[in-house]
């Protein structure tokens, strides 16, 4: 027996155990958990301290660096979204219909765990808590396996958390890692559909891609983000050049910092050297078109690729625009559905491309960087997901959940 299938098997009696936990006995080992985190912050930030070692030894990048770094305080960041999922309300049991057939039946719908989940994610230990948080919380069992780059952070805290389910006598296989990190292992976990019910991958590109073409169990596909910031002619400068600064550059290395800005013709002439000059003074480079370049010096050639580009550093796209329909069908074109923002002082431009980017969060006048399950109120989130099935957007609770119908008779026999 291979150690994925025996991990399947664990997850798999344990997802039945989860099913039978009442509300308060999962509060109360979340919060468990929370506490335990906290006390062990020292043992978890050794294992993260090999991890980081290990990175600059490899050469990664800052940006990744920071995704992978662990601290006191980012562990009670983490804490406290244990602690704000175990006080949302749980989904679980909620009957969301019932209608009476006349034949005097009553069908309704509850809503009911997934059963095991897989997560499949790479350099962003933060992911292990959140992870195992919500499916806790909606009575699944999660599978692990996070990238070898993190593997002594992902250690360290899931132990802290076995333990401190453990000592709370609820099921200690609902949450497991794979320790060992063989790639090929990753493929197995794939396969196993009769143990595995969902598969969500969070990381790149080519993480997402494998995941989604190489798996036989169901996957919601998180996306890359490649997200727009748009100036419309009437966008206030001031809030602009805040805006765009913070969403490109208040965390580079995550999915949901803008990577690309787009500008109305009628606006580009003040706004980007305002902007490029802002950028520019943390040695941001911005790459854009000829009409671009013509505007401000501090604009360097765009290729056709930097438009699709995620690029996770120090470095945004710019074109210039002459309506809403061409930016519209440009951040269409090459955005990663994702999360888009418009700045303008026009209403009906802003309802225009709230209905018309086809992306899983469109913003009026914000920045992009609120695309998260803590920013939405989630308490914590399992992903973005940058498709259009079952769930879209920041997951949270209930994109974890499934739902059965439950019929009430009363000796009806079908003629």
């Amino acid at each position: 027996m291979s150690g994925i299938l025996e991990l399947c098997k664990k997850a798999k009696v344990a997802s039945a155990a989860m099913g039978r936990l009442g509300t308060t006995e999962k509060n109360k080992a979340l919060l468990a958990v929370a506490d335990a985190l906290m006390e062990e912050h020292s043992d978890i930030i050794k294992g993260n301290h090999i991890d980081m070692e290990n990175a600059d030894a490899n050469g990664m990048s800052d940006a990744l660096k920071d995704r992978l770094l662990l601290t006191e305080e980012r562990i009670a960041g983490i804490a406290e979204g244990v602690r704000q999922v175990a006080a949302l309300d749980d989904p679980i049991g909620e009957i969301l219909s019932m209608k009476k057939r006349p034949n005097g039946l009553a069908i309704g719908q509850m809503r009911v765990p997934m059963g095991v989940i897989g997560i499949i994610y790479e350099s962003r230990p933060n992911v292990t808590v959140d992870s195992f948080a919500l499916t806790f919380k909606t009575g699944n069992a999660t599978i692990l396996r996070g990238g070898s780059d993190c593997i002594h952070s992902n250690l360290a805290l899931v132990k802290v958390i076995r333990k401190a389910l453990s000592d709370c006598n609820v099921p200690v296989d609902s949450v497991q890692l794979v320790e060992n990190t063989d790639r090929a292992l990753v493929t197995e976990l794939m396969q196993q559909r009769d143990y595995v019910d969902l598969l969500i991958p969070r990381g790149g590109a080519g993480l997402i891609r494998s995941v989604v073409e190489n798996a036989k169990v169901p996957v919601i596909e998180t996306g890359t983000g490649n997200c727009h910031i748009y100036i419309d002619a009437t966008a206030d400068l001031d809030q602009a050049v805040k805006i765009v600064r913070n969403a490109k550059l208040q965390r580079l290395g995550v999915c949901n910092a803008a990577e690309s800005l787009v500008i109305h013709k009628d606006i580009a002439e003040q706004a980007l050297p305002l902007i490029a000059a802002d950028l520019a003074s943390e040695n941001c480079e911005i790459r854009g078109d000829e009409k671009a370049q013509a505007i401000s010096n501090l604009v360097v050639p765009a290729s056709e690729e930097d438009y699709g580009t995620e690029y996770l550093a120090k470095i945004i796209s710019a074109k210039i625009v002459s309506s809403l329909d061409e930016a519209i069908e440009h951040i269409n074109r090459y955005s990663t559905g994702h999360s888009e923002s418009i700045l303008t002082k026009d209403y009906a431009s802003a309802q225009r491309f709230l209905r018309e980017v086809d992306s899983a969060c469109v913003y009026v006048n914000a920045s992009t960087r609120f695309t998260d399950g803590f920013e939405f109120g989630f308490g914590a989130e399992i992903g973005i997901s940058t498709q259009k099935l079952h769930a879209r957007g920041p997951m949270g609770l209930l994109a974890l959940t499934s739902t059965k119908y439950v019929i009430y008779g009363d000796g009806q026999i079908r003629p």
